[in-house]
Protein backbone atom coordinates (compact mmCIF):
# COMPACT_ATOMS: atom_id res chain seq x y z
CA UNK A 1 0.00 0.00 0.00
CA UNK A 2 1.21 3.43 -1.17
CA UNK A 3 1.42 6.34 1.47
CA UNK A 4 -1.02 9.16 0.40
CA UNK A 5 1.25 11.63 2.13
CA UNK A 6 5.03 11.75 2.42
CA UNK A 7 4.94 16.00 2.93
CA UNK A 8 8.05 17.01 4.63
CA UNK A 9 6.69 20.62 5.78
CA UNK A 10 4.06 18.92 8.56
CA UNK A 11 6.23 17.87 11.67
CA UNK A 12 3.81 16.37 14.07
CA UNK A 13 3.80 13.81 16.94
CA UNK A 14 1.32 11.43 18.01
CA UNK A 15 -1.36 12.82 15.03
CA UNK A 16 -5.01 12.58 14.58
CA UNK A 17 -7.24 13.78 11.99
CA UNK A 18 -11.15 14.51 12.16
CA UNK A 19 -12.88 16.09 9.43
CA UNK A 20 -15.70 18.93 10.07
CA UNK A 21 -17.78 19.83 6.70
CA UNK A 22 -14.99 20.08 3.88
CA UNK A 23 -11.90 20.50 6.18
CA UNK A 24 -9.72 18.14 7.56
CA UNK A 25 -8.10 18.83 10.49
CA UNK A 26 -4.82 17.00 12.42
CA UNK A 27 -3.88 17.75 15.46
CA UNK A 28 -0.69 16.52 18.09
CA UNK A 29 1.16 16.69 20.66
CA UNK A 30 1.76 20.33 22.09
CA UNK A 31 -1.38 21.54 20.97
CA UNK A 32 -0.47 22.73 17.24
CA UNK A 33 -2.80 21.92 14.84
CA UNK A 34 -2.79 21.72 10.80
CA UNK A 35 -6.11 22.53 8.09
CA UNK A 36 -6.47 20.82 4.69
CA UNK A 37 -9.03 20.46 2.10
CA UNK A 38 -7.60 17.45 0.20
CA UNK A 39 -5.74 15.42 2.85
CA UNK A 40 -2.41 16.47 0.87
CA UNK A 41 -1.51 20.33 1.53
CA UNK A 42 -1.63 21.15 4.74
CA UNK A 43 -1.33 24.49 6.44
CA UNK A 44 -0.73 25.56 10.38
CA UNK A 45 -4.10 26.42 12.08
CA UNK A 46 -2.84 27.35 15.26
CA UNK A 47 -2.78 25.94 19.04
CA UNK A 48 -5.89 24.89 21.01
CA UNK A 49 -4.37 26.46 24.21
CA UNK A 50 -1.80 29.01 24.74
CA UNK A 51 -2.36 28.13 28.57
CA UNK A 52 -3.47 24.94 30.15
CA UNK A 53 -5.84 25.08 33.39
CA UNK A 54 -4.56 25.82 36.46
CA UNK A 55 -6.27 22.55 37.61
CA UNK A 56 -3.43 20.26 35.91
CA UNK A 57 -0.42 21.93 38.46
CA UNK A 58 -1.91 19.98 41.22
CA UNK A 59 -1.67 16.66 39.28
CA UNK A 60 1.33 17.22 37.21
CA UNK A 61 3.41 19.69 39.51
CA UNK A 62 6.10 20.13 36.89
CA UNK A 63 4.22 20.56 33.62
CA UNK A 64 5.08 23.89 32.03
CA UNK A 65 1.54 24.47 31.73
CA UNK A 66 1.81 25.29 28.21
CA UNK A 67 1.61 22.02 26.34
CA UNK A 68 -0.12 18.65 26.52
CA UNK A 69 0.56 15.06 24.77
CA UNK A 70 -1.14 12.65 22.55
CA UNK A 71 -4.76 14.27 21.79
CA UNK A 72 -8.20 12.64 20.95
CA UNK A 73 -11.32 14.44 19.69
CA UNK A 74 -14.42 12.99 18.98
CA UNK A 75 -17.75 14.40 18.22
CA UNK A 76 -20.51 13.55 20.69
CA UNK A 77 -23.94 15.71 21.34
CA UNK A 78 -23.41 18.30 19.45
CA UNK A 79 -19.82 19.35 20.60
CA UNK A 80 -16.52 18.04 20.06
CA UNK A 81 -14.55 16.79 23.03
CA UNK A 82 -10.90 17.32 23.11
CA UNK A 83 -8.72 14.52 25.39
CA UNK A 84 -5.53 15.73 26.19
CA UNK A 85 -2.35 14.45 28.83
CA UNK A 86 -0.41 15.95 30.48
CA UNK A 87 2.38 14.32 32.04
CA UNK A 88 6.11 14.33 33.56
CA UNK A 89 8.46 12.77 31.16
CA UNK A 90 9.22 9.00 32.46
CA UNK A 91 6.66 9.24 35.34
CA UNK A 92 3.39 8.27 35.26
CA UNK A 93 2.40 11.31 37.48
CA UNK A 94 0.14 12.14 34.51
CA UNK A 95 -3.48 13.87 34.26
CA UNK A 96 -6.25 13.12 31.37
CA UNK A 97 -8.37 16.59 30.96
CA UNK A 98 -11.38 17.23 28.68
CA UNK A 99 -12.22 20.15 26.77
CA UNK A 100 -15.11 21.13 24.81
CA UNK A 101 -16.11 23.35 21.53
CA UNK A 102 -18.95 23.81 19.33
CA UNK A 103 -16.66 23.96 16.15
CA UNK A 104 -12.99 23.19 15.04
CA UNK A 105 -13.28 26.65 12.94
CA UNK A 106 -11.03 29.28 14.89
CA UNK A 107 -13.06 31.76 12.65
CA UNK A 108 -16.23 30.90 13.97
CA UNK A 109 -18.15 33.21 16.19
CA UNK A 110 -18.50 30.05 18.26
CA UNK A 111 -14.94 29.23 18.62
CA UNK A 112 -13.84 28.30 22.01
CA UNK A 113 -12.27 25.39 24.20
CA UNK A 114 -14.38 25.16 27.37
CA UNK A 115 -12.56 23.47 30.18
CA UNK A 116 -14.23 20.64 31.68
CA UNK A 117 -11.43 19.42 33.94
CA UNK A 118 -9.95 16.26 34.81
CA UNK A 119 -11.02 12.53 33.44
CA UNK A 120 -8.36 10.68 35.17
CA UNK A 121 -5.09 10.42 36.66
CA UNK A 122 -2.16 8.63 37.95
CA UNK A 123 0.73 8.63 40.12
CA UNK A 124 3.25 7.22 42.26
CA UNK A 125 1.67 3.38 43.48
CA UNK A 126 -1.14 2.91 40.65
CA UNK A 127 -0.51 0.51 37.94
CA UNK A 128 -1.51 2.16 34.93
CA UNK A 129 0.17 5.61 33.43
CA UNK A 130 -3.03 8.28 32.11
CA UNK A 131 -1.52 9.01 28.83
CA UNK A 132 -2.26 8.60 25.53
CA UNK A 133 -6.33 9.11 25.59
CA UNK A 134 -8.16 7.58 22.59
CA UNK A 135 -12.41 7.09 22.76
CA UNK A 136 -14.15 4.28 21.16
CA UNK A 137 -18.10 4.07 21.38
CA UNK A 138 -19.19 0.10 21.55
CA UNK A 139 -21.96 -1.28 19.75
CA UNK A 140 -24.42 0.02 22.30
CA UNK A 141 -22.87 3.50 21.68
CA UNK A 142 -21.16 3.90 24.61
CA UNK A 143 -18.18 5.32 25.11
CA UNK A 144 -15.07 3.77 26.16
CA UNK A 145 -11.34 5.52 26.91
CA UNK A 146 -8.47 3.75 26.05
CA UNK A 147 -5.27 4.63 27.85
CA UNK A 148 -1.80 4.27 28.81
CA UNK A 149 1.77 3.81 28.61
CA UNK A 150 4.48 1.66 30.00
CA UNK A 151 3.77 0.43 33.58
CA UNK A 152 0.36 -1.93 33.30
CA UNK A 153 -0.25 -1.68 30.04
CA UNK A 154 -2.92 -0.37 28.12
CA UNK A 155 -6.23 0.36 30.03
CA UNK A 156 -10.17 0.30 28.81
CA UNK A 157 -12.40 2.29 30.88
CA UNK A 158 -16.17 3.50 30.56
CA UNK A 159 -17.44 7.27 30.16
CA UNK A 160 -20.04 8.54 31.23
CA UNK A 161 -22.23 10.45 28.76
CA UNK A 162 -20.71 13.79 29.05
CA UNK A 163 -17.42 12.45 28.20
CA UNK A 164 -15.82 12.03 32.17
CA UNK A 165 -15.00 9.01 33.28
CA UNK A 166 -16.86 6.92 36.46
CA UNK A 167 -14.39 7.56 39.33
CA UNK A 168 -14.39 6.12 42.76
CA UNK A 169 -14.54 8.58 45.79
CA UNK A 170 -10.47 9.02 45.87
CA UNK A 171 -10.86 9.71 42.18
CA UNK A 172 -9.16 6.84 41.27
CA UNK A 173 -11.03 4.48 38.37
CA UNK A 174 -13.60 1.90 40.05
CA UNK A 175 -11.99 -1.43 37.83
CA UNK A 176 -9.21 -0.89 35.91
CA UNK A 177 -9.27 -3.31 32.68
CA UNK A 178 -5.75 -3.84 31.15
CA UNK A 179 -6.02 -4.97 27.73
CA UNK A 180 -3.07 -4.88 26.48
CA UNK A 181 0.86 -5.83 27.54
CA UNK A 182 4.46 -6.70 26.55
CA UNK A 183 4.00 -9.13 29.54
CA UNK A 184 4.04 -12.98 28.44
CA UNK A 185 1.43 -15.35 30.30
CA UNK A 186 3.15 -17.11 33.05
CA UNK A 187 5.67 -14.53 33.32
CA UNK A 188 6.36 -11.41 35.77
CA UNK A 189 5.51 -7.72 34.31
CA UNK A 190 8.59 -6.80 32.26
CA UNK A 191 10.50 -3.44 33.79
CA UNK A 192 10.09 -1.34 31.60
CA UNK A 193 6.66 -2.13 29.81
CA UNK A 194 7.25 -0.62 26.65
CA UNK A 195 3.67 -0.61 24.79
CA UNK A 196 1.24 2.78 24.40
CA UNK A 197 -0.12 4.78 22.00
CA UNK A 198 -3.46 2.61 22.05
CA UNK A 199 -6.53 2.74 19.53
CA UNK A 200 -9.67 1.13 18.96
CA UNK A 201 -11.03 1.20 15.57
CA UNK A 202 -14.66 -0.70 14.94
CA UNK A 203 -15.41 -2.21 11.31
CA UNK A 204 -18.12 -4.41 10.49
CA UNK A 205 -18.76 -5.78 14.02
CA UNK A 206 -15.10 -6.71 14.88
CA UNK A 207 -12.63 -4.05 17.06
CA UNK A 208 -9.27 -3.10 16.04
CA UNK A 209 -6.67 -2.71 18.61
CA UNK A 210 -3.95 -0.60 18.09
CA UNK A 211 -0.80 -0.14 19.66
CA UNK A 212 2.81 0.99 19.52
CA UNK A 213 5.43 -1.36 21.11
CA UNK A 214 8.94 -0.21 22.11
CA UNK A 215 10.61 3.15 22.29
CA UNK A 216 9.73 6.69 20.57
CA UNK A 217 11.28 9.59 21.07
CA UNK A 218 14.95 9.28 19.82
CA UNK A 219 15.25 10.45 16.05
CA UNK A 220 16.31 7.32 13.68
CA UNK A 221 17.14 5.72 16.58
CA UNK A 222 13.28 5.31 17.87
CA UNK A 223 12.29 1.51 17.69
CA UNK A 224 9.05 2.19 17.72
CA UNK A 225 6.67 -0.19 15.71
CA UNK A 226 2.58 -0.36 14.80
CA UNK A 227 1.19 -3.45 15.96
CA UNK A 228 -2.43 -4.80 16.21
CA UNK A 229 -4.97 -7.52 17.17
CA UNK A 230 -8.57 -8.23 16.61
CA UNK A 231 -11.31 -9.14 19.04
CA UNK A 232 -15.29 -9.21 18.63
CA UNK A 233 -15.86 -7.31 21.95
CA UNK A 234 -14.32 -4.00 22.61
CA UNK A 235 -13.30 -5.39 25.88
CA UNK A 236 -11.37 -7.88 24.52
CA UNK A 237 -9.60 -10.28 24.18
CA UNK A 238 -7.97 -9.12 21.01
CA UNK A 239 -5.86 -11.97 19.95
CA UNK A 240 -2.97 -11.29 16.60
CA UNK A 241 -2.52 -13.49 13.84
CA UNK A 242 -0.60 -16.37 15.39
CA UNK A 243 -3.08 -16.36 18.23
CA UNK A 244 -1.65 -14.77 20.75
CA UNK A 245 -3.51 -12.12 23.29
CA UNK A 246 -2.24 -8.83 23.76
CA UNK A 247 -2.51 -8.77 27.29
CA UNK A 248 0.50 -10.71 26.57
CA UNK A 249 2.69 -9.25 24.68
CA UNK A 250 0.47 -10.32 21.60
CA UNK A 251 0.49 -7.84 18.65
CA UNK A 252 1.15 -8.36 14.58
CA UNK A 253 3.62 -5.62 13.28
CA UNK A 254 1.36 -3.56 10.83
CA UNK A 255 4.03 -0.95 10.53
CA UNK A 256 8.01 -1.02 11.61
CA UNK A 257 11.38 0.55 11.04
CA UNK A 258 12.31 -1.33 8.12
CA UNK A 259 8.87 -0.24 6.04
CA UNK A 260 10.14 2.25 4.22
CA UNK A 261 13.63 3.38 3.77
CA UNK A 262 13.33 7.03 4.58
CA UNK A 263 11.24 6.58 7.68
CA UNK A 264 11.99 5.00 11.36
CA UNK A 265 10.09 4.38 14.15
CA UNK A 266 6.31 4.66 12.51
CA UNK A 267 4.10 4.95 15.57
CA UNK A 268 1.60 6.27 17.88
CA UNK A 269 -1.25 5.53 15.43
CA UNK A 270 -4.53 6.50 15.18
CA UNK A 271 -7.69 5.48 12.21
CA UNK A 272 -9.62 7.83 10.34
CA UNK A 273 -12.78 7.12 7.81
CA UNK A 274 -13.70 9.43 5.75
CA UNK A 275 -16.94 10.42 4.01
CA UNK A 276 -16.55 8.39 1.20
CA UNK A 277 -16.18 4.98 3.28
CA UNK A 278 -12.02 5.43 2.71
CA UNK A 279 -9.97 4.71 5.80
CA UNK A 280 -6.32 6.14 6.64
CA UNK A 281 -4.08 4.93 9.32
CA UNK A 282 -2.79 8.18 10.27
CA UNK A 283 0.94 8.22 12.41
CA UNK A 284 4.26 9.57 12.73
CA UNK A 285 7.83 8.53 11.83
CA UNK A 286 10.87 10.02 12.09
CA UNK A 287 12.53 11.23 9.10
CA UNK A 288 16.23 10.22 8.06
CA UNK A 289 17.03 12.51 5.48
CA UNK A 290 15.82 15.41 7.82
CA UNK A 291 18.11 15.33 10.90
CA UNK A 292 15.37 12.67 12.57
CA UNK A 293 12.56 14.65 12.72
CA UNK A 294 8.95 13.28 13.32
CA UNK A 295 6.54 14.07 9.99
CA UNK A 296 2.89 13.21 9.64
CA UNK A 297 2.09 9.82 7.58
CA UNK A 298 -1.12 8.98 5.75
CA UNK A 299 -1.89 5.99 4.11
CA UNK A 300 -5.27 4.13 3.40
CA UNK A 301 -5.59 0.24 4.50
CA UNK A 302 -7.86 -1.91 3.82
CA UNK A 303 -8.88 -2.88 7.00
CA UNK A 304 -10.42 -6.13 6.22
CA UNK A 305 -7.15 -7.51 4.37
CA UNK A 306 -5.55 -6.79 7.68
Amino acid sequence: MALLNLTVDVPVHDPLIVKEGSVYYCFSTHGYFYTSSDLLSWKYGGKVFEKLPDWVFEFVPDSDGKDFWAPEIVYRNGEWRLYYSVSSFGKNTSVIGLACNKTLDPTSKNYGWRDCGRVVSSGEGDKYNAIDPAVCADESGKDWLLFGSFWGGLVLHPLCKNGAADLNPEGKLVEPLFIASRQKKGEGLPEPNPIEGGFIFPHKGKYYLFASHDFCCRGVASSYHIVFGVSDKITGPYIDDEGIDMRWGGGATLRDSFSFEKWAGPGHNTVFKDDDGKIYLVYHAYDRKDDGRSKLMIEEIEIDKL
